[in-house]
């Protein structure tokens, strides 16, 4: 057979990281700068961190740098001043930062703020790492229509999805039996209801494997984040709701899986490490050198599974249910989470007051079909309000 080489690339890939301040854009940003005479940087953002962003772009110096926080501004101008580098805040300028000429762009904003600006990246048909799950989950009928009408192309970040797209055949999806999600069952997998009744925002940050931000982290700890993978699954591979399974793997070694209907299944491996997904959106269609530790095989033990419980991490059940139900539901799922997760960071709610708060929000909303952005804002908006109201009547401290 013969053999074809792929030509290597000379011109610097042009890049803009919407949450450069956070886990994924600080991930992303040591990649770069490992091999900084391949990239010429476009535009950074952050929410509010002006002085972690400032100190970014005077290393990587791109052409904006841009706070969602408007109050923060003053900061970044400030210590900016100089440089030549144009300053923006607002939502308004973080669509601005992302409709730049980047050819690749990572969408690593958390949560629902990050859905306008990666849909401003997609709607000008740029290469989007997509680190942010909350895009697929809010309005993912709508994110997957742009791709189709830019041709932009959307790579996976996350681990467990960056996995299944490494080994998804995509020429022959009839031939996939059922995708299977890992997770790590967070920090307390084992823990009974009782003990996590009382668990603190510290020990719930703390996950036993990966380094992430305190919002994805409370996340893996409620298993709410698995369950909002299983949504943006549903979007990202052609496979029906109860074709994608979950299962708690401690070792977070196998990152996820792909089933195929002779019996084989393919998986990706490798160490929890999240400058991998990074380094293979970002380098795609090639495959880029990253400083992740090489596993060994001889001295790595023993890998273990077992089933999700949904009766001690009730956010798998929830998460399923608004995927089935559709329309609006995903996105109230989503906006209620936040809320919740968000007042248990504070310590104004208790950690399993997180589910009940999202289901309390589910009932009470109906869900509807989304057929726009605005669609979305609005229910968003009214999802937050609801379950404002519920943390602070119902579950408030």
């Amino acid at each position: 057979m013969a053999m074809t080489m792929r030509e290597p690339r000379v011109d610097p890939r042009r890049v803009t990281i919407l949450g450069s301040t956070g886990s994924v854009g600080c991930n992303t940003i040591d990649l770069i700068e490992r091999n900084r005479d391949a990239y010429v940087i476009e535009a950074l953002t952050a929410n509010r961190n002006a002085a972690l962003l400032a100190e970014q772009a005077r290393r990587l110096r791109p052409r904006m740098a841009v706070v969602a926080e408007p109050d923060s501004y003053q900061a970044l101008k400030t210590a900016l001043d100089g440089t030549g580098i144009v300053v923006g805040a607002g939502p308004e300028a973080l669509v601005e930062a992302a409709e730049l000429p980047a050819e690749w762009v990572m969408a690593g904003i958390v949560g629902a703020a990050g859905l306008e600006p990666t849909l401003a990246s997609l709607r000008r048909g740029a290469v989007v790492g997509l680190a942010n799950k909350e895009c697929l989950v809010c309005a993912g009928d709508i994110v997957m229509a742009e791709i189709e009408r830019s041709g932009a192309t959307l790579l996976p970040v996350d681990s467990e999805h960056s996995a299944i797209f490494q080994v998804f055949d995509f020429d022959q999806t009839d031939r996939v039996d059922r995708i299977v999600l890992t997770c790590s069952g967070g920090p307390f997998r084992s823990r009974t209801l009782r003990e996590m009744e009382n668990v603190s925002p510290g020990e719930a940050v703390a996950h036993p494997n990966w380094d992430m931000g305190a919002k994805i982290s409370v996340d893996s700890a409620t298993m709410m984040n698995k369950g909002l993978e299983v949504i943006e699954a549903s979007h990202l591979f052609p496979l029906p709701e109860d074709r994608i399974e979950i299962v708690i793997h401690p070792q977070s070694v196998i990152h996820s899986m792909v089933e195929y209907v002779d019996g084989s299944v393919l998986a990706q491996l490798g160490s929890p490490d999240m400058r991998t997904p990074i380094a293979y959106a970002l380098g795609w269609p090639e495959r880029i050198p990253a400083p992740a530790k090489r596993l060994d095989f001889a001295t790595l033990g023993t890998l273990t599974f077992e089933a999700p419980d949904s009766e001690r991490f009730p956010a798998l059940r929830l998460a399923r249910e608004a995927l089935q139900m559709g329309g609006s539901a995903p996105t109230i799922l989503n906006a209620a989470n936040e809320v919740a997760v968000h007042g248990f960071l504070e310590e104004r709610t208790g950690f399993l007051n997180i589910a009940r708060i999202v289901e309390r929000t589910l009932e009470r909303i109906p869900h509807k079909t989304i057929r726009s952005l605005e669609d979305v804002r609005a229910m968003d908006a009214e999802a937050r309000r609801v379950a404002v109201q519920i943390l602070n009547t119902e579950f408030g401290r």
